[in-house]
This record gives structure tokens, sequence and C-alpha cells, in this order.
């Protein structure tokens, strides 16, 4: 794993409440987890809860923060990042809420990845709980 002495803005494109992460805790070849605390500021936060779709966008965040690593480490410069789109491959979720200031902790793993494209699978954690699995497919905005 890599010593990680970047901000995770300098990776990813998001800002104020859409910018979900707040920690690196790992990065290596093919592999990123991140860490979270549900904000009562997140989107889709109602009645104290966060719908578990969240969990879909922290996996696509934690997708960009190894995006912009390896772009990173390669010397590209690490201003705002472009987009990506992510399309849903699957999703499954073993929580009907997730309570806000509760701990999420994401980690992605490649499947398949180039350039423009990438398989991912996610899978993301409260505490010891195992709440989400998924796969994401991840296209690089404004590549031809």
């Amino acid at each position: 794993m890599c010593e990680i002495n970047v901000e995770i803005e300098r990776l990813i494109p998001h800002r104020s409440s859409m910018r979900l992460i707040e920690e690196i805790i790992e990065i290596g070849d093919g592999l990123c987890t991140t860490a979270a605390t549900v904000s009562p500021e997140w989107p889709l936060v109602e009645d104290g809860h966060v719908s578990p779709i969240i969990l879909i966008e922290l996996a696509a965040q934690t997708a960009g923060v190894s995006f912009g690593w390896h772009e990173h480490l390669r010397g590209k410069e690490t201003g705002p990042r472009p987009g990506w789109l992510v399309g849903i491959k699957s999703a499954e979720f073993f929580r009907d809420k997730i309570p806000l200031r509760a701990r999420i902790v994401t980690t992605i793993k490649d499947r398949k990845r180039d350039e423009v494209y990438a398989e991912i699978s996610g899978t993301a954690f409260m505490g010891p709980d195992r709440i989400a699995e998924m796969t994401l497919q991840v296209f690089k905005a404004g590549s031809e």
C-alpha cells in the first residue's frame, strides 16, 4: 500500500455536501478503501437516516479517489478532476436505512480497468456489518 499524502479534493471533483469521503484508509494496485461518517447534510437523508442508495455514491467516489491517485502517481495534474459516469451493474443492500453519524468504510477492487472504462466491485461496512455489495461500471466523461 502507498502512503497517501494528497488531499481528497485533489483526487475527485466533488465539493460541499456531495463530497462524502472524509478519509482515505489505503490505496494499492487495484484496491482503495475510504471512510465517511453519515452527516445530516448528505443527500438522501430523511428522519435521521440516509437511504442505502448513498452507498453506490460512496463506492463511486472511492473509485474516483483510486483513479485520481493513480493519475497523481503517474505525474498527471492533480487539480479538479473530470467527472466519471457510473452505471450500476448490480447492487445488494443489507440495510433499509443507515443512521446519522454511522461510520461507513467502503472498499473497491478493480475487476477491469483501462484509461476510459473500469468495472469495479465495492463493499460497504458499518462497523463489522457488511451493509452492501455492488458492481459498478465507470466511464470517464469527456473521453473519446
